[in-house]
Protein backbone atom coordinates (compact mmCIF):
# COMPACT_ATOMS: atom_id res chain seq x y z
CA UNK A 1 0.00 0.00 0.00
CA UNK A 2 2.63 2.61 0.90
CA UNK A 3 5.08 1.46 -2.11
CA UNK A 4 1.41 1.75 -3.98
CA UNK A 5 1.00 5.92 -2.89
CA UNK A 6 4.64 6.48 -3.59
CA UNK A 7 4.73 5.69 -7.27
CA UNK A 8 1.47 7.29 -7.51
CA UNK A 9 2.76 10.42 -6.05
CA UNK A 10 6.09 10.00 -8.26
CA UNK A 11 3.64 10.25 -11.33
CA UNK A 12 1.27 13.06 -10.11
CA UNK A 13 4.74 14.82 -9.19
CA UNK A 14 5.61 14.53 -12.86
CA UNK A 15 1.83 14.61 -14.38
CA UNK A 16 1.97 18.45 -12.45
CA UNK A 17 5.52 19.19 -13.81
CA UNK A 18 4.49 18.26 -17.39
CA UNK A 19 0.70 19.01 -17.99
CA UNK A 20 -1.44 20.69 -15.10
CA UNK A 21 1.31 24.08 -14.56
CA UNK A 22 1.30 24.33 -19.07
CA UNK A 23 -2.01 23.07 -20.46
CA UNK A 24 -4.29 22.85 -17.93
CA UNK A 25 -4.21 26.02 -15.46
CA UNK A 26 -6.41 27.82 -18.62
CA UNK A 27 -9.31 25.14 -18.60
CA UNK A 28 -9.20 25.73 -14.68
CA UNK A 29 -10.05 29.44 -14.31
CA UNK A 30 -12.87 28.62 -16.84
CA UNK A 31 -14.08 26.12 -15.26
CA UNK A 32 -13.58 28.11 -11.61
CA UNK A 33 -15.24 31.42 -12.80
CA UNK A 34 -18.12 28.97 -14.94
CA UNK A 35 -19.14 28.00 -11.23
CA UNK A 36 -18.79 31.50 -9.85
CA UNK A 37 -21.15 33.28 -13.15
CA UNK A 38 -23.69 30.18 -12.81
CA UNK A 39 -23.79 30.92 -9.00
CA UNK A 40 -24.58 34.59 -9.69
CA UNK A 41 -21.02 36.18 -8.84
CA UNK A 42 -20.73 37.82 -12.53
CA UNK A 43 -19.99 41.22 -10.32
CA UNK A 44 -17.12 39.53 -9.68
CA UNK A 45 -15.90 37.47 -12.11
CA UNK A 46 -16.47 40.86 -14.30
CA UNK A 47 -14.03 42.39 -12.96
CA UNK A 48 -11.56 40.19 -14.04
CA UNK A 49 -12.30 39.21 -17.83
CA UNK A 50 -14.85 39.84 -20.50
CA UNK A 51 -18.39 38.86 -19.77
CA UNK A 52 -21.36 38.35 -22.48
CA UNK A 53 -24.19 39.16 -20.14
CA UNK A 54 -26.94 38.31 -22.99
CA UNK A 55 -25.03 34.79 -23.30
CA UNK A 56 -27.84 31.57 -22.26
CA UNK A 57 -25.31 30.14 -19.91
CA UNK A 58 -22.40 30.34 -17.58
CA UNK A 59 -19.67 28.98 -19.63
CA UNK A 60 -20.70 31.03 -22.80
CA UNK A 61 -20.96 34.34 -20.85
CA UNK A 62 -17.06 34.13 -20.40
CA UNK A 63 -14.72 35.96 -22.46
CA UNK A 64 -11.65 36.53 -22.11
CA UNK A 65 -9.56 37.55 -19.11
CA UNK A 66 -8.57 41.32 -18.45
CA UNK A 67 -6.04 40.69 -16.02
CA UNK A 68 -3.89 37.99 -15.15
CA UNK A 69 -5.95 34.86 -14.89
CA UNK A 70 -3.94 31.97 -13.03
CA UNK A 71 -6.09 29.14 -11.01
CA UNK A 72 -2.94 28.33 -8.88
CA UNK A 73 0.52 29.68 -9.20
CA UNK A 74 3.22 27.42 -10.48
CA UNK A 75 5.57 26.81 -7.48
CA UNK A 76 8.71 25.02 -7.30
CA UNK A 77 8.54 25.32 -3.87
CA UNK A 78 5.52 23.23 -3.56
CA UNK A 79 7.06 20.39 -6.18
CA UNK A 80 10.16 20.29 -4.17
CA UNK A 81 8.50 19.67 -1.35
CA UNK A 82 6.08 17.14 -2.91
CA UNK A 83 9.27 15.05 -3.81
CA UNK A 84 10.80 15.64 -0.12
CA UNK A 85 8.46 14.14 0.72
CA UNK A 86 7.41 10.93 -1.05
CA UNK A 87 9.78 8.74 1.16
CA UNK A 88 7.56 9.09 4.23
CA UNK A 89 4.53 6.86 2.73
CA UNK A 90 7.20 3.91 3.28
CA UNK A 91 6.46 4.26 6.72
CA UNK A 92 4.19 1.96 7.72
CA UNK A 93 0.54 2.81 8.35
CA UNK A 94 1.04 6.63 9.77
CA UNK A 95 3.25 7.11 6.30
CA UNK A 96 0.17 7.87 3.79
CA UNK A 97 -1.65 9.76 6.06
CA UNK A 98 1.10 11.83 7.49
CA UNK A 99 2.06 12.50 3.87
CA UNK A 100 -1.31 13.79 2.66
CA UNK A 101 -1.60 16.46 5.67
CA UNK A 102 1.40 18.00 4.82
CA UNK A 103 1.30 18.43 1.40
CA UNK A 104 -2.18 19.14 1.81
CA UNK A 105 -1.34 21.55 4.17
CA UNK A 106 0.33 23.94 1.51
CA UNK A 107 -1.91 22.75 -1.48
CA UNK A 108 -5.28 23.57 -0.20
CA UNK A 109 -4.94 27.45 -0.13
CA UNK A 110 -3.46 27.04 -3.88
CA UNK A 111 -7.16 26.31 -4.23
CA UNK A 112 -8.54 29.54 -3.91
CA UNK A 113 -5.57 31.41 -5.62
CA UNK A 114 -8.37 32.56 -8.28
CA UNK A 115 -10.61 33.64 -5.89
CA UNK A 116 -8.06 35.62 -3.65
CA UNK A 117 -7.05 37.54 -6.88
CA UNK A 118 -10.96 37.98 -7.81
CA UNK A 119 -11.15 39.55 -4.52
CA UNK A 120 -7.64 41.89 -4.63
CA UNK A 121 -6.20 40.88 -1.42
CA UNK A 122 -2.91 41.73 -0.62
CA UNK A 123 -0.64 38.93 0.53
CA UNK A 124 -1.01 39.77 4.49
CA UNK A 125 -5.18 39.90 3.76
CA UNK A 126 -4.08 36.29 2.09
CA UNK A 127 -2.30 35.42 4.76
CA UNK A 128 -4.83 36.04 7.22
CA UNK A 129 -7.78 35.01 5.51
CA UNK A 130 -5.93 31.51 5.12
CA UNK A 131 -4.80 31.07 9.20
CA UNK A 132 -8.48 31.95 9.88
CA UNK A 133 -9.22 28.86 7.64
CA UNK A 134 -6.15 26.63 7.40
CA UNK A 135 -7.61 23.54 9.13
CA UNK A 136 -10.26 23.73 6.65
CA UNK A 137 -7.50 24.37 3.84
CA UNK A 138 -5.31 21.27 4.65
CA UNK A 139 -8.67 19.00 4.59
CA UNK A 140 -9.33 20.06 1.16
CA UNK A 141 -5.98 19.66 -0.08
CA UNK A 142 -5.94 16.23 1.10
CA UNK A 143 -8.73 15.24 -0.66
CA UNK A 144 -7.72 17.32 -3.78
CA UNK A 145 -4.47 15.26 -3.90
CA UNK A 146 -5.55 11.80 -3.52
CA UNK A 147 -7.90 12.42 -5.50
CA UNK A 148 -5.58 13.46 -8.18
CA UNK A 149 -3.38 10.30 -7.57
CA UNK A 150 -6.08 8.55 -8.82
CA UNK A 151 -4.71 6.53 -12.26
CA UNK A 152 -6.23 7.50 -15.71
CA UNK A 153 -8.84 9.56 -13.71
CA UNK A 154 -6.50 12.60 -11.98
CA UNK A 155 -6.95 14.65 -14.74
CA UNK A 156 -10.96 14.27 -14.04
CA UNK A 157 -10.65 15.20 -10.84
CA UNK A 158 -8.58 17.72 -11.56
CA UNK A 159 -11.56 19.97 -12.78
CA UNK A 160 -13.79 18.55 -10.48
CA UNK A 161 -11.60 19.83 -7.62
CA UNK A 162 -11.49 23.45 -9.68
CA UNK A 163 -15.68 23.01 -9.53
CA UNK A 164 -15.18 22.00 -5.68
CA UNK A 165 -13.16 25.07 -5.11
CA UNK A 166 -15.60 27.48 -6.70
CA UNK A 167 -18.62 26.34 -4.70
CA UNK A 168 -16.69 26.85 -1.54
CA UNK A 169 -15.84 29.93 -2.67
CA UNK A 170 -19.61 30.99 -3.25
CA UNK A 171 -20.28 29.85 0.17
CA UNK A 172 -17.34 31.92 1.42
CA UNK A 173 -18.79 35.14 -0.76
CA UNK A 174 -21.98 34.67 0.27
CA UNK A 175 -20.60 34.87 4.40
CA UNK A 176 -18.71 37.49 3.20
CA UNK A 177 -21.48 39.44 1.79
CA UNK A 178 -23.62 38.96 4.30
CA UNK A 179 -21.10 40.05 7.14
CA UNK A 180 -20.48 43.38 4.83
CA UNK A 181 -24.21 44.25 4.70
CA UNK A 182 -25.15 43.03 8.73
CA UNK A 183 -26.31 45.99 10.06
CA UNK A 184 -24.16 48.01 13.42
CA UNK A 185 -26.16 47.87 16.49
CA UNK A 186 -26.57 51.48 16.86
CA UNK A 187 -24.13 52.58 20.05
CA UNK A 188 -26.03 54.04 22.90
CA UNK A 189 -25.42 56.95 24.52
CA UNK A 190 -24.49 56.97 28.16
CA UNK A 191 -25.23 60.13 30.10
CA UNK A 192 -24.41 60.93 33.63
CA UNK A 193 -27.40 60.56 35.72
CA UNK A 194 -28.58 64.10 37.17
CA UNK A 195 -29.40 62.40 40.43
Amino acid sequence: LNATFLVLGEGAAITALLFEAVFVDETLVDVFDGVLVNEGFEDLVGQARILDREAEDAVKKLGKPTKSAVYSPFSFRQIIEFIIFLPINLIPAAGVPLFLVLTGYRAGPFHHWRYFKLLDFTKKERKKFIQQRQMSYTGFGMVALALQLVPVLSMFFLLTTAAGSALWAVRMEDARRAAQTEPTPPQESYRDDPA
